[in-house]
């Protein structure tokens, strides 16, 4: 009988060790543990994180740390609510094929778990890597196909790179995690019909992933069985959800020199907190600002090639993209972000104020923001950014970004990852935690008890 995927990601998973993971991986998971941290904490502070937090009650319980309050609930609870923070900002990092978040569900729930079964930090590091490696591949079967279709891949995806993120950190065997995994297939969901009026569910997803993984991971781990096919089978989730797909779903990725190639190395930081296919775009318009002194009185209308697949995600309908009504509608519009960019001058942990989004100098430059389809873009394995400006005194300029800003190729310096986090959780931790935070997540993987960090994490006067 041939294996299943989910079987052989299963029978690698289980054998995995931290010794087997390379260097650079483990350097790069720690780095995105004080990420995340940083992201939730800062998104704890925002009224979604707030409405977030308060729902922690339905999960009562002391086994794991809520990030940047004195309060607790269950390791399921805490995986949720600081999942759910981490995305508020949309500042969280991403794979670029995929364009799955995968680190705010992973680190969210490994270290709840790791504060219940008081597990090192070797474990923590090791299993995140895992359960990254598996969101990415799994979200690299059919890319670019998902977001078209009203479906987020995180939370699609997500959820099983956490489920057998959770089985490692469990000790399951192959087995007990291919059941978990067949049971994540029906825990998978993410609709992002929120783009459509600004609304917050989309943020929720990354807290339902890493909940649903540790709750797939524990049934299989007690006997509750899942499908065998969950990917490739007749009703799995490829075939229920996109229906018919072109290229075919490439089976193939799920599990090809699975611990020999890592896809999680092609992911990226976010330097800005707007949609990751954005970034190229500000960065190319900042230094046009800066190199030209633009002004949105100076500027008759900027132009933006654009991949076709990114359209309906950040481009269209034109009329939403340029009059967001909230700041979660902002941060996934092409148009208006590049206005308020040229306009401020940033986009940073303040963006999409309210004072903002209803400024008439930049809603009126959002209205003179055009994209043009451009077959030539690559797809989302390459984040590029063009822009082009025509001013009003005849001037025109072009800057390219070939690779956006925290991707491999054009990588933010452990000292920009540590200001970003500084700058998330100053107002709840002092310079002084925020050092000793740093410096623990830095040393992680030597902690024989990883839940001595989530002890940092309460805020100095609670």
């Amino acid at each position: 009988m041939v294996a299943t995927a989910s079987q052989i990601m299963s029978n690698w998973v289980a054998r995995t060790r931290f010794e087997d993971i390379p260097a650079d991986v483990v350097a790069a998971t720690r780095r995105r543990i004080l990420d995340v941290i940083g992201l939730s904490i800062a998104g704890g502070e925002t009224p979604f994180g707030k409405g977030v937090r308060g729902s922690a009650s339905a999960w009562p319980g002391t086994a794991a740390r809520l990030w940047g309050t004195d309060g607790t609930a269950s390791a399921a609870g805490a995986a949720f609510v600081n999942g759910a923070c981490s995305q508020a900002l949309e500042y969280d990092d991403t794979h670029n094929e995929s364009i799955v978040h995968m680190s705010s569900p992973s680190v969210a729930a490994a270290l709840a778990l790791g504060d219940e079964l008081h597990a090192s930090g070797e474990a923590i590091v090791g299993a995140i890597a895992i359960g990254n490696e598996l969101s990415c591949r799994v979200g690299s079967v059919t890319p670019q196909q998902f977001h078209k279709r009203g479906f987020h891949p995180s939370g699609l995806f997500a959820p099983f790179g956490v489920c057998w993120l959770a089985g490692h950190m469990l000790g399951l065997d192959a087995g007990q995690m291919a059941r978990a995994a067949g049971i994540t297939g029906s825990f998978a969901a993410g609709l992002i019909q929120c783009w459509v009026d600004g609304t917050q569910s989309k943020f929720l997803h990354p807290g339902w992933a890493a909940q649903s993984g540790i709750i797939a991971a524990t049934l299989g781990g007690n006997g509750v069985t899942g499908p065998g096919e969950v990917f490739e089978g007749r009703f799995g989730l490829f075939a229920s959800h996109l229906q018919t797909a072109e290229p075919q779903p490439d089976f193939a990725r799920l599990t090809l020199d699975l611990g020999e190639r890592w896809d999680s190395r092609a992911s990226s930081f976010k330097p800005f907190p707007v949609a990751h296919v954005i970034h190229p775009y500000i960065d190319a318009l900042l230094r046009l600002r800066e190199r030209h002194g633009l002004t949105p009185e100076k500027v008759e209308r900027i132009v933006v090639p654009v991949a076709p697949y990114i359209v309906p995600i950040v481009c269209e309908p034109v009329g939403e993209k340029r009059r967001p009504n909230t700041d979660s509608h902002g941060r996934v519009s092409m148009q208006y972000t590049l206005a308020e960019a040229l306009a401020l001058g940033r986009i940073g942990k303040d963006a999409y104020a309210e004072s903002s989004l209803r400024d008439p100098a930049i809603l009126a430059l959002a209205d003179r923001v055009e994209f043009v389809v451009d077959e030539a873009m690559p797809g989302s394995e390459q984040f590029k950014g063009v822009v082009e400006v025509f001013a009003r005194d005849g001037g025109h300029w072009v800057e390219v970004e070939e690779h956006n800003h925290g991707s491999p190729e054009n990588p933010m310096t452990d000292a920009d990852i540590e200001a970003k986090f500084r700058e998330n959780v100053a107002g709840v931790l002092s310079d002084a935690q925020a050092t000793r935070v740093v410096e623990t997540v830095m040393a992680i993987d030597r902690l024989s008890d990883a839940s001595a960090l989530s002890a940092l994490l309460v805020p100095a006067h609670g």
